[in-house]
């Protein structure tokens, strides 16, 4: 692969491949850090809508590709979720308007919402419709607390558990070091 690559600025353009031709899996699970917050809460307010009309639907599908959605998300970060894209390429840039937020909450959150949801999924497709439903409902509640009033569930639960010393601090510095927060 490095033969390939004809020079040291095409190298910097394969994030996925180190210098030795190998796959640098660092940058493949890459998660932004720091998140723009208008971005994150763009994002929220696709999944409450999503989350909706398969809520109101009764389907299945729906929340298979919430569950995926979020898996994305965790994994890749924004870059090929459709939601992500769309907020943060798309919405995001329309507003016109930038907050700076430390990124491992957020991937913490995007964690919680990709348990919700596959567990909402595997329960449906169980034949346990109403309780996935109901973790959906909790789903809609979480991200529209983020989406609607800048509040992110995930990220309080995510500080609670660095305050108890269940994360470590090195996780996140900046979460416990106000001096290192952006306005």
């Amino acid at each position: 692969m490095s033969k390939l690559i004809s020079s040291p600025a095409r190298a910097a353009e394969a994030p996925a491949a180190d210098r030795h031709g190998g796959i640098d899996w660092a940058k493949v699970f890459a998660f932004p850090n720091p998140v723009n917050e208008y971005s994150a809460r763009i994002t929220a307010a696709l999944v409450v809508l999503l989350s909706l009309v398969t809520l109101l639907t009764g389907s299945g599908w729906g929340l298979a590709v919430i569950a995926a959605g979020f898996w994305l998300r965790v994994l890749f970060g924004p870059r090929i979720s459709p939601l992500g894209v769309l907020s943060v390429k798309v919405l995001t840039p329309l507003l016109g308007k930038k907050r700076l937020v430390p990124g491992p909450p957020k991937r913490f959150a995007q964690g919680i919402g990709a348990a919700l949801s596959t567990a909402a999924a595997i329960l449906f497709a169980a034949g346990l419709a109403p309780v996935a439903w109901v973790l959906l409902v909790a789903l809609i509640a979480a991200a529209s607390l983020e989406a609607f009033a800048g509040f992110c569930l995930g990220c309080a639960i995510f500080g609670l558990l660095q305050r108890r010393g269940l994360i470590p601090e090195d996780v996140c510095e900046a979460c416990n070091n106000i001096s290192l927060r952006r306005p």
